[in-house]
């Protein structure tokens, strides 16, 4: 068909030439790429060196606050773990109830839950016993540790003791925690009154570590002839707070062990040993203990002595001249 430029509505496409001559300019693809193109000269806007100093530190102190964070959660979660290693059957040489004269004892807790432990009646092996004495073990013991040892203080000191082993330790049911340990320690306090057939507050008790908390307890809420402690500590929290500086353990810890409070109402008769080189409770913290003990008192240091260590042979003459003064 025939184009009509007399008759057309719209006019013809303008070619580059005629739009030249009137007078508008003509924008070529190539102009459109020089319009669009980014500038590559132009400088970028930098962060001030200051803005960026601020920003990798503080990234670097929420790192550290989220690692602090989980690394408390975990300490939480394992105290538990931590304050009761609670070594069972059959680690410790179980062989010693038969070699140094133990007879097995069961019995049960407040709660039901049942326990065990080794009883060495002196009168049974030909000798009346000066005192009935309670021992308290250490968290990472069971009975079957401390047959020679026991046995050996027995005959030089002329001792019936029953050893018992808390919840969770040795061939005694449960698991350990404070409140349960203690009533564990009443339990035994009880068997051995009934056993020795004299009152609660007649029989000496005896506790190293951890089980001088118990000791310490037991002695405050129902009295004791005498009470002697080894390696022991004015709390638990603050016994994990040296090990543990940088953590609010005394604000977390559900297990306290307080015997710095309780032993301000046992008035009897005390005997305390520590060694001075003891890194996991500082001596000092013996001695804050010690302090605070209204009664008849007298502390023992062991020279060169860590925290496992046993008594140097000349604590055997003080703990002697002790049971001796010990009130009929």
């Amino acid at each position: 068909m025939k184009y009509d430029a007399d008759n057309a509505s719209l006019p013809l496409p303008r070619t580059e030439q005629q739009l030249a001559m009137a007078g508008t300019p003509a924008v070529s693809s190539s102009s459109d790429a020089n319009v669009l193109a980014v500038d590559t000269n132009r400088p970028l806007v930098k962060k001030p060196p200051q803005r960026k100093i601020w920003h990798g530190l503080w990234r670097l102190v929420r790192l550290a606050a989220v690692t602090y964070l989980a690394v408390i959660l975990m300490l939480m979660w394992m105290e538990t773990s931590l304050i009761y290693p609670a070594p069972q059957y059959p680690r410790g040489d179980w062989q010693a109830a038969e070699t140094y004269g133990w007879e097995d004892v069961n019995f049960v807790s407040a709660d039901g839950t049942k326990l065990h432990g080794w009883y060495r009646d002196l009168t049974q092996h030909g000798q009346e016993p000066q005192a009935y004495l309670l021992y308290c073990h250490g968290n990472g013991e069971n009975v079957a540790y401390l047959g020679e040892y026991l046995a050996d203080m027995a005959d030089r000191q002329r001792l019936s003791i029953f050893a018992f082993d808390y919840r969770g330790y040795g061939r005694s049911e449960g698991s350990p925690h404070e409140a349960g340990i203690l009533a564990d320690g009443e339990a035994a306090q009880q068997w051995l009154a009934k056993r020795a057939n004299i009152p609660a507050n007649q029989i000496v008790l005896m506790g190293r570590s951890l089980g001088g908390g118990v000791a310490v307890d037991l002695a405050a809420r129902n009295g004791a002839r005498g009470l002697i402690v080894q390696s022991t500590f004015t709390s638990l929290p603050d016994a994990a707070a040296r090990m543990y500086p940088w953590a609010p353990v005394r604000w977390l810890m559900r297990n306290r062990y307080n015997s710095l409070d309780k032993i301000k109402a046992y008035h009897g008769p005390l005997l305390q040993s520590h060694g001075n080189q003891d890194t996991l409770v500082p001596i000092d913290l013996g001695q804050q203990l010690h302090a605070a003990a209204p009664g008849t008192k007298e502390f023992f240091v062991c020279p060169g002595g860590g925290h496992n260590d046993l008594e140097p042979p000349a604590y055997q003459a003080v703990l002697a001249r002790f049971l001796a003064s010990l009130p009929k």
